[in-house]
């Protein structure tokens, strides 16, 4: 099985790697990320597709900073796409969302809290882009394949982001990446499997310095894909602050990871 996101192949033996921000915090943020994560890409001849939210609707806090908005960041996304030819993709959160936002990107993300909303699934699938569904922190992997048939027949992948394990903190059960791959191809969020949810005074925390290890066990247990979260300065990011990493150390670990594929 293998899906494809513009040029970017996940399956039948290509590991294809998303990668950008949390969030859309600006033009400028974004068109600099991608910018490097094209040259990072070209260099490495992995196929990249970048990756940034325009609401963060799932905030710990309402007091959380959530981002340009719709009409704003899919302006940003197009400017990415046509600044650096890389594909596009976004999350969505309500079905209203799904087609403007698959009219600008080349795929559509579901984020994890909404696995099972099966009128946001069947809208993301409608615009006949990719949709790449988040495994929920609450969710078997086992059942993830009635996510994907709530797609439709539409291109899916599925990804993996950890388990609640207690209160405020993530585990990873590697045995659900070969369980997912039997319904469709499995990306690996490796960022996000780093993250200790509401562990930082009303936003999320995370040990970053996992991420590697995490990625490493996943790509040799067999995976389709990396998901993995940049910002030039992570420590001041609006969000995700602890789980990203920084944009400079991104060249490196991608060699070191594709040495491990």
């Amino acid at each position: 099985m293998s899906v494809q996101i513009g040029s970017v192949q996940f399956g039948d033996g290509h590991l294809g790697w998303i990668a950008g921000p949390c969030m859309l915090e600006s033009r400028d943020l974004a068109l600099t990320t991608a910018q490097q994560l094209a040259t990072v890409a070209a260099d490495n001849q992995i196929g990249l597709v970048f990756k940034g939210s325009f609401d963060k609707a799932n905030r710990t806090s309402a007091g959380s900073e959530r981002g340009p908005g719709l009409d704003a960041g899919l302006e940003i996304l197009q400017a990415v796409r046509d600044a650096t030819g890389l594909p596009v993709i976004t999350d969505i959160h309500e079905p209203a969302q799904a087609e403007p936002a698959g009219q600008a990107c080349d795929a559509l993300q579901i984020p994890a809290f909404l696995c099972r909303q099966t009128d946001l699934i069947a809208a993301a699938a409608a615009t006949g882009k990719p949709v790449l569904i988040k495994k929920g922190q609450f969710m078997s992997p086992a059942d993830m394949q009635y996510s994907v048939t709530k797609a439709d027949g539409a291109p899916v992948l599925l990804a993996e982001r950890g388990t609640t394990f207690g209160y405020g903190d993530l585990v990873v059960d590697m045995r659900g990446l070969v369980q997912m791959r039997r319904f469709a191809p499995v990306v690996f969020d490796a960022s996000h499997a780093c993250q200790q949810p509401g562990a930082a005074r009303g936003s999320s925390g995370g040990q970053r310095d996992y991420l590697e290890p995490l990625a490493r066990a996943a790509i040799a247990v067999g995976i389709d894909g990396l998901f993995i979260e940049v910002h030039p300065d992570p420590d001041n990011a609006l969000s995700d602050r602890q789980t990203q990493i920084p944009l400079a150390e991104f060249a490196g670990l991608v060699q070191r990871l594709t040495r491990t594929s």
